[in-house]
């Protein structure tokens, strides 16, 4: 690996751990994203695990160009084998420093490639953090990337007048709160969810 701002490798694989420790009996469950069980999920993590790699590689396509939004994401039979593949891959193509230079595309925004990778470790941040609490894992993210992820969505939220962040309204969680809570508050998550019994 060369010299880049952030290595994406660590928190890839604690979100490739969490989706290995998913029984089938759990992906019907539901998870802190209302709209998704936990297979949707999954299948978002796919979806955006390769969008992000291929933005990282700026090889724009359908992969790069969809709007995420456009359909409820789903897990096809191989996602065992797929995601942890596309998320060592994800992880790779930015550890070339071009992948952080000029612009890239994800979900079809042009953006500044750092904007890029910044979007993409707080997907991974907050979606290992829905993924493990829907599936009852601990859950510790990679430092680095959670500090990433909260300037991210700090920055998001000072920016939007009506207190709203990228996923949702602000949850307010005491500034004294460990930092994975008040990022994941800042994400318009209860810090404080758990899974339906």
């Amino acid at each position: 690996m060369t010299d880049t701002p952030l290595d994406l490798g660590p928190q890839t694989r604690i979100v490739a751990r969490l989706a290995e420790g998913v029984t089938d009996a759990r992906l019907a469950g539901g998870t802190p994203c209302p709209q998704y069980a936990v297979r949707h999920l999954l299948g978002h993590l796919l979806g955006l695990a390769v969008a992000f790699r291929d933005a990282g590689r700026k090889d724009f396509g359908v992969t790069t160009d969809t709007d995420p939004q456009e359909t409820l994401p789903d897990v096809g039979p191989a996602w065992r084998a797929e995601l942890p593949k596309a998320l060592g891959e994800l992880a790779e193509a930015w550890w070339d420093p071009a992948a952080w230079t000029g612009m890239t595309r994800a979900g079809g925004i042009d953006m500044p490639a750092e904007v890029t990778a910044a979007v993409a470790l707080d997907e991974l941040v907050i979606h290992g953090w829905d993924l493990a609490r829907a599936t009852g894992q601990p859950y510790t993210p990679d430092p680095a990337a959670l500090e990433s992820a909260h300037a991210f969505l700090l920055a998001a939220a000072e920016e939007d007048d009506r207190g709203g962040g990228i996923f949702g309204p602000v949850v307010p969680v005491p500034a004294d709160a460990p930092l994975l809570d008040r990022t994941i508050g800042l994400s318009g998550r209860d810090p404080g969810w758990t899974r339906p019994a």
